[in-house]
């Protein structure tokens, strides 16, 4: 519960509310294999069906995930993937209500208007942390701002990112883009005058304590892109599926987009699987 505040829960303020019916839950996690780290995170209705609105935003998430995926590959900026994720964010938010661009229906406007958002740092207002990090040997591997390496950003949002490195065939990173309604940083957006023209208050009152969704999958960079190594439900009728007993890994990909590459660990070693979309 609280997804809005991220990795909430310690001794001083503990994890202990009772999730409802209503909440979307979120849970980052992880595991290590043979000293190797994983970060995971899923998103998911408590409930077991998405109401309009929480697809509305998971979805969103989901489309800034796919598309960093699709455009990792060596040579790209760290940065510009964040962009990205923001870029996809926000275009989720205009379609469900949250956030306007005006009533120009003009080719390009939109692209052009989303834009604007990302220079005024509204992006940072959704998605306040950066979108993924380094991971291997530690879970926040090091490396990230290494001497000769461009140096951290001071922009909101990217000043998050714990690396603005281009990306290096090898890397192992995540790729973990969310979408979070924070009241102090909704109240900021209201109160900025470059932020303020673009939201719908009175739709984002709808919002008010939904709390967030993020997904977090790991990534192995290739000569020409990269592989997914986490293999989570991702699709919302895989979420839905699996929740109602369905099996997994499936016998179908519904989303190759995602790269994933499918295996299946039994008694303690990994079996590569065939599973075609």
């Amino acid at each position: 519960p609280s997804a809005n505040i991220l990795h909430y829960g310690h001794a001083g303020r503990p994890n202990s509310r009772l999730l409802a019916s209503s909440d979307m839950a979120l849970l980052d996690m992880g595991s290590e294999y043979h000293c190797y780290a994983s970060d995971i995170t899923c998103s998911y209705p408590v409930s077991g069906t998405f109401t309009e609105d929480q697809r509305a935003v998971y979805e969103s998430v989901l489309a800034a995930q796919v598309s960093v995926i699709n455009e990792l590959k060596p040579g790209v900026s760290w940065v510009d993937m964040h962009r990205e994720a923001e870029r996809q964010i926000l275009k989720g938010l205009i379609k469900c209500g949250v956030l306007t661009i005006g009533d120009d229906c003009g080719e390009g406007y939109a692209e052009k208007v989303i834009e604007e958002m990302l220079d005024v740092d509204l992006g940072a207002i959704f998605m306040p942390h950066g979108m993924g990090h380094l991971i291997g040997i530690d879970t926040h591997d090091v490396g990230g701002y290494a001497m000769g390496t461009p140096e951290r950003s001071g922009r909101p949002g990217l000043a998050k990112l714990r690396t603005a490195r281009d990306v290096e065939e090898g890397m192992v990173l995540t790729v973990e883009p969310g979408c979070y309604f924070i009241d102090p940083l909704l109240d900021m957006a209201l109160s900025n005058d470059k932020q303020k023209k673009f939201v719908n208050s009175e739709r984002l009152g709808d919002f008010r304590g939904f709390g967030g969704v993020r997904l977090e999958d790991d990534l192995r960079i290739t000569a020409d892109g990269c592989e997914n190594l986490t293999l989570c439900p991702r699709a919302a009728e895989e979420v839905l599926n699996v929740m109602k007993g369905g099996a997994w890994p499936p016998e179908k990909d519904v989303m190759p987009e995602l790269k994933r590459a499918w295996a299946d660990c039994k008694k303690g070693k990994m079996k590569m699987l065939d599973i075609k979309s």
